[in-house]
């Protein structure tokens, strides 16, 4: 693996366990979006896979859905798999791992569930490889992650775009989809809109998340922050300051 990769996936690591504290207090936003899958999934499942599991809240719901099943929640950052084993207990299987190079053999899983995680690993192609691989004959992945536009009022408020998470575009996923041999049985685009009443909160609610911006603190001058308020100010819905996540929902499957 080249040292720019595990850099960034020790960057990544270290964000979403520093926010696992507060995590589940500021995770609105991906909360309703991991609603979206919730309806489609299959009514049973025996061994059941939570990649990017976070803190174990949908990790936990998969438990009390499949009560019957194994449930292995996987995730790169160690200090959310201590957050969730501390909460939800060893009932469940907490894995430390990569969505790119999963740590289970061939046909390890029936059903794969991946809210807002898998945006986060630069080579889309090895996720849907490894997803394939890791499926039983007949197997399926529930997945949501998001496309380019997200955040798009942060970028424009600090003027630092390149600053945001770079994600795949729609067609790259869909073209990995088909190179991994997987079968797109559903998808949806849609843009999921959240109101915060100031900058502060919608800062707090990135930050929160391990989704910062990586801009460094320091740097910031009373001058930069009055002048990224003054831009966001201009975005001002009735509802209050608009932050956009552009989602893409997949049902996968694995031919028999």
């Amino acid at each position: 693996m080249l040292n720019s990769e595990v850099n960034w996936q020790a960057r990544v690591a270290h964000a979403f366990s520093r926010a696992a504290p507060r995590y589940d207090v500021l995770a609105t936003a991906q909360r309703h979006i991991g609603e979206m899958l919730w309806d489609s999934l299959p009514p049973r499942a025996f061994n059941v896979l939570d990649m990017g599991c976070g803190t174990g809240y949908w990790t936990q719901r998969l438990a009390e859905r499949y009560p019957n099943a194994r449930i292995t929640g996987l995730d790169l950052a160690p200090g959310m798999l201590e957050q969730a084993r501390q909460r939800y207990g060893e009932s469940i299987h907490w894995q430390p791992g990569d969505a790119a190079a999963l740590p289970f053999g061939k046909h390890a899983f029936d059903l794969v569930f991946s809210n807002l995680a898998v945006q986060w690993c630069r080579d889309i192609g090895a996720v849907m490889d490894e997803l394939y691989r890791v499926l039983t004959p007949g197997g399926q992945a529930h997945i949501t992650t998001l496309l380019p536009g997200t955040l798009e009022e942060i970028a424009f408020a600090w003027q630092r775009p390149e600053a945001l998470l770079q994600t795949p575009d729609r067609a790259s996923v869909e073209r990995a989809i088909g190179e991994s041999s997987l079968t797109i049985a559903r998808q949806a685009a849609t843009v999921e809109r959240f109101y915060y009443p100031d900058l502060k909160a919608v800062m707090a609610s990135i930050k929160g998340v391990g989704a910062q911006i990586a801009r460094p603190q320091a740097s910031l001058s009373r001058n930069d922050i009055a002048a990224a308020q003054a831009r966001f100010e201009q975005l001002r819905q009735p509802e209050g300051l608009p932050v956009s996540y552009h989602c893409l929902t997949l049902h996968l499957e694995k031919s028999l």
